[in-house]
């Protein structure tokens, strides 16, 4: 049945909440695995493609600033809302997360999210990944069972009862779970909720990793970052020489360099040459993270990275409509599958934290020594506003990006 062309105005409303946390430091040395997957296979390009798309539209909207986030704690956090949406606001949902619906169903969908994040949070990994998410539900109001199942069974979310007729009550308890779940990296998430508040949906990832080749923190040393054409901040630049993978894109006008850490993570870290940083942002896509992927080769380099720590706050509530995800957001949204009652998303917050060091306590004594040619190598620096992708070789899943601008920016 189609839904009323008119409604009134809803006066409960859905507040969205999604994490991202990723933590370069060092890692939890337990024996890897190989696991495939064939129902995560069929969504990665997905995530991937949606996450960049995402990155264009949040570096619009915030020129100049640092940007950092998960594109697939965010994308798993509108999947699972889209099990209790309805009609437009469904197809608009899923679209925006780039599903074509005549290619895939929606089960193989929810069937991917749950199978990636089995594989992604093996417990034999070298990396510590943790996943998760929750629903906060006011007190006294009731879920429908079918959603309550098709949450269970595809996301394994935690389902826990708050009072938001109390905000400050309501907020401590969700920031205390919020808290636990990052380790202590992300103490206040939620703030100002309304006491309308229907549902809250968390979700949050934490990751931490130590390099496979790390650097000597005694070759720190300070150097400049330039900014833009007005501003150079000082930030400690890690440095070492050795075996690197890299690629120089004359196409796109950027150096390539990719690490490796322990386990099956990798990351990319791009850098455009001056004033290409927008041009690149417009260009990139899956097909050309997949291009660089096969194009980077094994060499010698002196590579310079900064140290640094940034932690990110974003609305993502005008970069989704931009995306055409946007009746979710209105008074014609249907989101009648959660509670049976007309909801609407009032907010979609994302927070992140980054911290890329040169190594761990852990990683302190797996320092390599590594033979190298004689002919002096190219030099890399990392001096100016760089990409950032962080991506699990084994599932080919995207799990964070960044454009760092300002290393210095907390």
């Amino acid at each position: 049945m189609d839904k009323p062309k008119t409604k009134m105005k809803s006066v409960l409303s859905v507040c969205l909440l999604t994490i991202g946390l990723c933590t370069i430091t060092h890692g939890h040395h337990i024996n890897g695995h190989d696991d495939t997957s064939v129902a995560a296979a069929k969504i990665y390009t997905n995530t991937a493609q949606f996450g960049l798309n995402l990155l264009e539209q949040i570096s619009s909207a915030s020129p100049g600033k640092n940007v950092f986030f998960s594109p697939l704690i965010i994308s798993s956090a509108l999947s699972l809302l889209s099990l209790g949406a309805r009609s437009t606001t469904h197809t608009q949902i899923l679209e925006g997360l780039t599903f074509n619906l005549t290619q895939i169903q929606e089960k193989d969908i929810h069937d991917g999210f749950h199978n990636l994040f089995s594989v992604l949070t093996n417990p034999d990994s070298k990396v510590k990944l943790d996943i998760g998410q929750a629903l906060f539900v006011k007190d006294g109001q009731n879920l429908l069972q079918k959603f309550l199942d098709d949450v269970h069974a595809s996301y394994e979310a935690d389902v826990l009862s708050a009072k938001f007729q109390e905000p400050t009550e309501a907020e401590k308890q969700i920031n205390e779970y919020v808290e636990k779940k990052t380790h202590g990296k992300i103490p206040q998430l939620v703030k100002g909720l309304d006491q309308n508040t229907v549902l809250v949906l968390v979700n949050y990832i934490f990751f931490k990793g130590n390099w496979e080749k790390p650097f000597d923190p005694e070759m720190t040393r300070e150097g400049d970052f330039i900014v833009d054409d007005k501003t150079t901040v000082k930030v400690p630049m890690m440095q070492r020489m050795g075996w690197f993978h890299y690629y120089f894109d004359h196409e796109l006008s950027c150096t390539v360099v990719q690490m490796h850490y322990n386990g099956n993570a990798t990351a990319f870290f791009v850098l455009p040459d001056p004033g290409k940083m927008k041009e690149l942002e417009k260009a990139i896509s899956r097909d050309v993270l997949t291009k660089w992927s096969a194009r980077v080769h094994r060499d010698t380099a002196r590579v310079h990275l900064p140290k640094f720590n940034i932690s990110t706050s974003c609305d993502l509530k005008g970069p989704l409509t931009n995306l055409g995800i946007a009746e979710m957001f209105s008074d014609n949204a249907d989101l009648t599958g959660i509670t049976g009652q007309a909801l609407k998303v009032s907010k979609v917050t994302h927070k992140a934290v980054l911290t890329i060091d040169e190594i761990g306590t852990e990683a302190a004594a797996a320092t390599a020594v590594e033979a190298i040619p004689m002919s002096l190598p190219p030099t890399i620096i990392f001096n100016g506003p760089f990409l950032f992708l962080v991506y699990d070789q084994v599932t080919n899943s995207t799990l964070f990006i960044g454009k760092i601008v300002n290393p210095t920016e907390s």
